[in-house]
């Protein structure tokens, strides 16, 4: 009867060690196995959220089978790191592992704003108010205020924030630009480089050439000649905008404190945001004698130092646009 008791002990011990090492693999398995998700999904992780609350949003969005398992088996299997809140994108099939090293990562959705270089700030606004997960009002921005780059934000961040940042990075571009200006430049304050940079901004078609078309407005503005710049008659008709069609003689008269053509000296403010480039072209200009410069039919200009040799080249620029049966 001894034996007997003992080889039932000795059998149950069996079975219990085996239901243990079942019970561990299935741990460990559903711990670094492929995760429940066919598909992306996002999870939004609030601020202050916990091991619990986390793996419930995990549950719900289809990323992980049990909250209950998952939190369990973080406990034993994962760090003790804390989780990150933001917007996340978690794989198809990802573990149960490996979403809660996401999770404490901090690798959340990467939102970007794009604003390209000479973007005008009523375009500006209109990325703002177009950008998926950014909420609330916003006015459209000073002109010129607005550093162009890709901005990152979370969802629900607001309008006015991601404006504040792009904001703080003008000025702080422009006074490390403004402290290391070039002596003798033809602008006084950094208000007034922005403004000229905006227009050589708006006036350059090809980037090595920012710094000769800022050295003829250089020249120009200390010989007290009108800039002469088409797309500051343009700006107080559009704010900026795409025109859409040719410049009409009234607006090239006009006085209205922008258009360069009818009057001497900057226009009243920025036409545009320029981009650090143009700031610098503007700070550091090209030597250069040059006061005039046209199209030369492949995106860029030919510049000229006298009024002979620029009309010269404008007559080859409209026989080049006759050729293309534009004029």
């Amino acid at each position: 009867m001894a034996n007997s008791g003992a080889r039932k002990f000795g059998c149950f011990g069996l079975i219990a060690g085996l239901a243990l090492i079942v019970a561990a693999f299935l741990a460990v398995h559903g711990w670094g196995g492929a995760g429940p998700a066919k598909h992306t999904v996002t999870v939004d992780i609030p601020q202050g959220a916990t091991l619990a609350s986390a793996a419930r949003d995990l549950e719900r969005a289809g990323a992980v089978r049990s909250a209950f398992r998952f939190r369990l088996l973080a406990r034993f299997f994962g760090s003790h790191d804390t989780i990150r809140a933001g917007e996340y994108r978690i794989p198809p099939r990802l573990s149960a592992a490996d979403t809660l090293k996401l999770l404490q990562g901090g690798k959340t959705i990467q939102r970007l704003v794009v604003v390209p270089e000479g973007y005008p700030s009523v375009m500006v606004r209109d990325a703002l108010i177009k950008a998926d997960g950014l909420v609330g009002p916003v006015a459209v921005p000073a002109e010129g205020s607005i550093l162009p780059d890709s901005y990152a934000f979370e969802r629900g961040d607001t309008r006015v924030s991601v404006v504040k940042r792009m904001q703080q990075a003008m000025d702080a571009y422009l006074a490390v630009a403004w402290a290391k200006r070039k002596p003798g430049i033809a602008v006084s304050t950094p208000e007034q480089a922005i403004v000229l940079a905006s227009i050589v901004e708006k006036e350059t078609g090809k980037p090595s050439e920012r710094r000769q078309v800022a050295a003829v407005y250089g020249n120009r503005l200390r010989l007290g000649m009108p800039l002469q710049a088409d797309p500051t008659t343009i700006y107080p008709i559009t704010r900026g905008r795409p025109l859409g069609r040719r410049i009409l003689r009234s607006e090239l008269q006009a006085k209205n404190g922008y258009n360069t053509y009818a009057e001497i000296g900057l226009p009243r403010g920025p036409i545009a945001n320029p981009g650090r480039a143009s700031i610098d072209a503007v700070l550091d200009p090209g030597t250069s004698k040059a006061l005039y410069f046209v199209a030369d039919g492949t995106g860029g200009h030919v510049f000229a130092d006298t009024l002979a040799e620029h009309n010269a080249n404008v007559k080859k620029w409209y026989a080049i646009r006759h050729a293309r049966g534009e004029m």
